[in-house]
């Protein structure tokens, strides 16, 4: 069945891939940006402009239109989706919340994780807020029956987006022979999922009366070791890397802008336990795996030299880590 499908949100790695999926399964799509993406918008979709934190900017770009199906990429702390409620209840069917699995129990007490896990993460301040949104939504749906759907993707890549510590800046390091920094000893679990497969699950949920209420992890069964990360990173690159090992609390002092990511994320295993998710969309899996998908990210950047951004500062404080590992 087609439906009338919002997406606040609509350019971004995850909310482009599902825009092209809700193409795909025939429903009529309308995005809202500030029409300043370099991702081009597909034909057929219907383009709104507005400031997505502005409520106003957003009143006056939607208007009076009702949707079958609202979906919220651009919302991350309470405020944005209390305005959400306010101005969708009544006016669409579902309300489909982008959270983050980040949000999970840090560090976690077991694996797999699973849409039962508790909500708590005392690093990092982006999974807090999105707990905290959340909490409100979960309370509108108790109070007043908000159509409300949460889901919550992982790491999730496509091309334009190196999943390791440093980016391009490690492809960099890689091609010139230096060393790369890893966090922990490598050989933690982590799950990577592309964005195509993201969007099968979330635009899977679309329309279904028995999502609603309910929040689900959206995240492949692809868990390499960062190790194999950054190997396949480095195969992809036309080189074997030079892995250095790094504690995760070391990086964090020396590097404070990865701390609550890493600390908060990244350090830890995590692996996921989707069979909720996969019983209402069974055509949801892994159909790319990180070996394939490093690939298409080289190609894509050699592609687009202009994007090979190096991050001088990033790229001295790894000298320096790299430095310290290796007086011990």
């Amino acid at each position: 069945m087609a439906l009338s499908v919002l997406f606040l949100g609509g350019t971004g790695t995850i909310s482009s891939a599902t825009v092209a999926r809700a193409l795909a399964l025939g429903h009529r799509v309308t995005i809202v940006t500030r029409g300043r993406s370099a991702r081009a918008v597909p034909d057929g979709v219907t383009q709104l402009t507005a400031d997505l934190f502005d409520p106003g900017s957003v009143a006056a770009a939607v208007g009076g239109r009702e949707f079958d199906v609202v979906a919220q990429f651009m919302a991350f702390t309470p405020e944005h989706v209390t305005a959400d409620v306010e101005r969708f209840a009544g006016r669409t069917g579902q309300y489909v919340f982008v959270s983050s699995a980040s949000a999970y129990q840090k560090p976690p007490a077991r694996l797999p994780v699973d849409d039962a896990t508790p909500l708590r993460n005392p690093f990092w301040q982006y999974s807090r807020d999105k707990i905290a949104c959340e909490d409100v939504l979960v309370g509108a749906y108790r109070e007043t029956g908000f159509p409300l759907t949460i889901v919550r993707p992982s790491h999730t890549y496509d091309r334009t987006g190196v999943p390791t510590l440093g980016g391009w800046t490690d492809v960099a390091r890689m091609r010139a022979g230096r060393p790369v920094v890893v966090h922990g000893d490598g050989t933690s679990l982590w799950t990577l999922t592309h964005a195509d497969d993201v969007a099968v699950g979330i635009a899977g949920l679309f329309g279904r009366a028995d999502a609603i209420g309910d929040a689900f992890t959206v995240t492949g069964d692809h868990a390499p070791t960062w190790d194999q990360i950054y190997t396949w990173l480095g195969a992809a690159a036309g080189v074997e890397p030079e892995l250095v090992h790094v504690a995760s609390e070391t990086i964090a002092r020396a590097v404070p802008e990865l701390g609550p990511g890493l600390l908060g994320d990244k350090a830890h295993s995590v692996v996921f336990d989707t069979s909720r998710l996969r019983a209402l969309v069974p055509g949801f899996a892994t159909t790319t795996t990180y070996d394939l998908g490093a690939v298409e990210q080289v190609e894509w950047f050699d592609a687009h030299p202009e994007l090979q951004a190096v991050d001088p500062e990033l790229d001295t404080a790894f000298d320096r880590l790299v430095a310290h590992a290796r007086a011990f």
